[in-house]
């Protein structure tokens, strides 16, 4: 695995992108991002009874799901998720985990495969949507093959009690018990400058579109941004319909022309709910709902909506550019599972961390990544 580092440097405002000996993280000045792929588990000590304990999401509930036995795993659980938790409950308590920790589940023993992939032998595990090779006989393949379950640590979370734990990103995973039956990492920064440096003509690209981005918000109307925060079906709608070009792999080019087409599709969802009613009074409530979205595109809003997929497009520009130079930094390869076999893929993506803000952003390839998550041809972890 790697991990990847990106420091900007203040004389020459460029961007170092560094790898260490991980490769689900990357560090952008000090802001850490994480290729986020896996099933989660929070492991640690029950701060009501000092007891170890594996949970999943539901850690965080009104009532906190953890798990202590084998029993309460059963009781609550099945199937693949039972084993992996049961497993995840063992080993994971001779680590000496203080606190909680959040980690993404990457395999276990029976999840290893050999696979030969354009004539290379490779150990693969396929967590999710993306297959991870190791080429065999490197070593990380070896301690993989050692090991009864594989591991990315990313998030501390202190507090008194669980509904009060406050998340930290980052985990200090040399102060856990090594363990040969555990494959485990964290975002420990290697910092490796100059294995991959964008150039100064990518790095004004990638500020062009950042500030015609910035200039483009500018010139969003307050009223309308206002409006569409207090009507969240009609945003909701927007999300949908932008969706359907996410799916298709289409990428949104005349802006103006794609706020027609949205009237229209909203038009035409609606009808759909007319014409589906058999009374003329729910035919009437959905008249009336239709009347009320449609009352938002005024003119002036119409010409700020148009501004906001301009500034949509800005963003996702310089997004891509900064993915597809991540993606050139690869240790472990990755690939999807289609029915006509392997095709080569980046990850999935990265989750930028701003440590001194506490705040994330994901960095994703929504038209490759999602696109080939909506794909039935491509053949995911959890399919049989």
């Amino acid at each position: 695995m790697k991990v990847l580092a990106v420091k900007k440097t203040s004389k020459h405002k460029q961007y170092d992108i560094s790898t260490g000996t991980e490769n689900f993280y990357a560090k952008v000045g000090e802001k850490w991002a994480l290729i986020h792929n896996s099933p989660a588990v929070f492991a640690g000590t029950d701060p009501r009874d000092g007891k170890f304990f594996v949970a999943k999401k539901g850690i965080f509930n009104k009532n906190p799901k953890v798990y202590k036995t084998d029993a309460e795993v059963d009781a609550d659980t099945s199937g693949d998720l039972a084993k992996k938790l049961k497993l995840s409950l063992k080993h994971f308590a001779n680590l000496g985990i203080k606190g909680v920790i959040q980690g993404d589940l990457l395999f276990t023993k029976s999840d290893l495969k050999s696979e030969k992939i354009a004539g290379l032998d490779y150990l693969t595990f396929h967590p999710n949507t993306i297959v991870y090779a190791i080429e065999k006989g490197s070593k990380d393949a070896e301690e993989i093959k050692r090991a009864e379950i594989g591991v990315v640590w990313h998030t501390t979370y202190t507090g008194d009690d669980f509904e009060s734990m406050k998340a930290n990103y980052g985990v200090n995973v040399q102060a856990l018990k090594k363990t040969s039956k555990v494959w485990q990492q964290d975002a420990m920064l290697r910092d490796l400058s100059n294995v991959a440096t964008m150039s100064s003509k990518e790095t004004d690209r990638v500020n062009a579109h950042l500030s015609r981005a910035g200039k483009i918000f500018n010139e969003i109307s307050g009223s309308t941004l206002r409006e569409l925060e207090q009507n969240q079906d009609l945003a909701q709608l927007i999300e949908q319909f932008n969706n359907t070009f996410v799916r298709s792999n289409t990428v949104i080019t005349d802006t103006e022309q794609h706020v027609r087409n949205l009237i229209n599709w909203i038009e035409n969802k609606y009808q759909k709910e007319i014409d589906a009613r058999k009374s003329e009074r729910g035919k009437q409530t959905q008249r009336d709902k239709l009347s009320k979205i449609l009352k938002f595109f005024s003119r002036e809003n119409k010409r700020s909506l148009k501004k906001m997929f301009d500034l949509q497009k800005a963003i996702v520009s310089a997004k891509l550019m900064l993915i597809n130079k991540l993606n050139g930094i690869k240790h472990i390869k990755s690939f999807y599972v289609t029915t006509n076999g392997f095709k080569s893929t980046g990850p999935e993506g990265y989750v930028a961390i701003d440590k001194l803000g506490d705040n994330a952003v994901k960095l994703v390839n929504r038209y490759e990544f999602s696109t080939n998550n909506f794909d039935p041809t491509i053949l995911k972890g959890w399919s049989k």
